[in-house]
């Protein structure tokens, strides 16, 4: 009997029978498709994984911390015991008369000595002392941030020492060839006798510190710019610490007191906080849909209203990702935004250059300044790459896992132990709350590296983002809470009348940064 499904003219091609549907007598529209094809769908559809919201998921996962006022205020502690340091910026040779102008040396002229004759222990010293940080907060210069209203100058207003006091000892770093920053030749110590009240000087706010020789020397003052004719130095905050600021400074080295002396002398107050503040953010996403949709059972996912929430919430916390990186702190007609990662550390913290020719030794340059631990003394940074620094880390530090093998029967064998080690080099790979996790290990310790796809749209190449200084702040006080609410508007029919459910989702949240010198930038 002859198959009276298809036209005797239209051959069985299954592969091209997509004309050939059968339609419903009440419909001619909907198509049900091929009825003689099963077409083999399975139950099972490949859906796209992306590595999604790095940044927000540690921060929120690590330093969640409720707030209950959208402008909250936080406290940042910065010790004083590594800042008594002092840079010589004049000094007393004769009488009264300040010199600001002479590197060298010289003894006060006393009626046993005079002037630029050989300091011998006991002579005395009469020496002008600034410094390059706020007393009040120890707040001090970050590097890479050269605007005017971000650098602290020698001298600049706030900054006269407060800790100098009778009875310590100070070295005095000096040198043997004229000009400051060079390399420091000897060191004279004084004991201080009297210090005196903070008065300006040279355009200066100083304190004079008079005290005794008790370790001679000779040379010009590291912190000058020159002998004869120079001058102190004046600004100095974009210079490396370890390289050249440690020469020019002059720290407190401890204290010597007489037998029998007096049990209560002199003391100071210090001033270790500030202060800073940031606010929060209302994100919404909203959708709806009608209860005929809701009821609709489809194919692979039934739940049509399920599936779309759970890709609401995803769209959702991707949004806040994006604001807690690139946002900006503002108000502005009675809209609040929070501070995002990327647009703080770009105006507080360490700015560091980055192209494609950067070679390990000058990664290894900027790691040495911002992991000084007279400057930053914590670890905990995370470092968030674009695609271009992701892959050039790796290329690195693989390198020498794969290729080097001094003292290794076969280059990149695991069964010997080599003698050849890299200062850049990778050394594992874990997860972390899903996050694949690189660590690097480095001369100035382990980093641990994701990748951001985000970063690939901006000029930051880098984002290191220390984990200890960074909180995630969702609104929550008077039983209510704000982080991440689902709220129903319309439900039903029976109840409003109207054949649809809209469902909002709401996060009012902020982020806080605190220690900007512990937060870096490579762009």
């Amino acid at each position: 009997m002859a198959d009276t499904s298809y036209p005797q003219v239209t051959p069985l091609d299954l592969s091209m029978s997509s004309g050939l549907s059968e339609t419903t007598r009440n419909s001619p529209a909907l198509s049900t498709g091929d009825l003689r094809r099963r077409y083999d769908f399975g139950e099972r559809f490949s859906e796209l994984a992306i590595d999604q919201t790095p940044f927000f998921r540690l921060v929120s996962a690590i330093g969640r911390k409720p707030t209950d006022d959208p402008s909250f205020k936080f406290t940042e502690k910065r010790q004083s015991w590594m800042k008594r340091y002092a840079y010589v910026v004049g000094h007393v040779v004769t009488g009264d008369a300040d010199s600001h102008n002479d590197a060298t040396l010289q003894n006060y002229n006393d009626a046993d000595n005079g002037a630029n004759e050989a300091i011998v222990v006991g002579d005395t010293l009469k020496l002008y002392m600034a410094t390059d940080y706020k007393s009040k907060g120890n707040i001090q210069n970050v590097s890479g941030q050269s605007s005017a209203a971000s650098v602290i100058d020698i001298g600049d207003a706030g900054t006269a020492p407060e800790f100098f006091l009778p009875k310590q000892i100070v070295q005095i770093n000096l040198s043997a060839t004229a000009g400051g920053g060079q390399a420091v030749s000897d060191y004279c110590l004084m004991r201080i006798s009297a210090v005196g009240a903070e008065v300006t000087k040279n355009s200066m706010q100083v304190k004079l510190v008079t005290g005794e020789v008790v370790r001679a020397a000779s040379g010009e003052f590291t912190s000058y710019d020159g002998s004869g004719a120079g001058a102190p130095l004046s600004s100095v905050y974009a210079d490396a610490i370890s390289s050249k600021l440690e020469a020019m400074r002059c720290y407190v080295v401890g204290s010597s007191y007489e037998e029998g002396s007096d049990l209560l002398g002199k003391t100071w107050k210090d001033s270790p906080y500030s202060t800073g503040y940031g606010q929060t953010q209302i994100w919404r996403t909203e959708f709806g849909m009608t209860n005929t949709a809701r009821a609709t059972a489809l194919k692979y996912e039934p739940n049509e209203f399920a599936r779309v929430w759970r890709d609401k919430l995803i769209e959702h916390k991707w949004e806040i990702e994006q604001s807690g990186l690139f946002s900006s702190q503002v108000s502005q007609s009675s809209v609040n935004y929070t501070q995002g990662a990327i647009d703080y550390i770009l105006q507080f913290g360490n700015i560091f250059s980055w192209s494609t020719s950067k070679t390990a030794d000058d990664f290894l340059d900027d790691m040495s300044k911002y992991q000084d631990p007279r400057y930053n003394g914590s670890k905990a940074t995370v470092y968030f790459c674009d695609t271009e620094v992701y892959n050039w880390l790796h290329k690195l530090g693989g390198y020498f896992k794969q290729n080097i093998g001094v003292g290794q029967s076969n280059a990149g064998s695991t069964d010997n132990v080599g003698l050849f080690g890299a200062d850049l080099a990778v050394t594992g790979r874990k997860k972390v709350m899903g996050l694949d996790m690189t660590t690097i290990s480095t001369v100035y310790g382990d980093m641990n590296v994701t990748r951001c796809i985000a970063l690939d749209r901006s000029n930051v190449k880098i984002l290191g983002v220390n984990l200890n200084n960074v909180k995630y702040r969702p609104l929550a006080g008077n039983g209510v809470n704000r982080d991440t609410a689902i709220y129903v508007g319309v439900q039903s029919l029976e109840n409003t009348g109207t054949d649809k459910r809209v469902d909002m989702i709401l996060t009012e949240a902020g982020f806080e940064y605190q220690m900007p010198e512990s937060h870096a930038i490579w762009k």
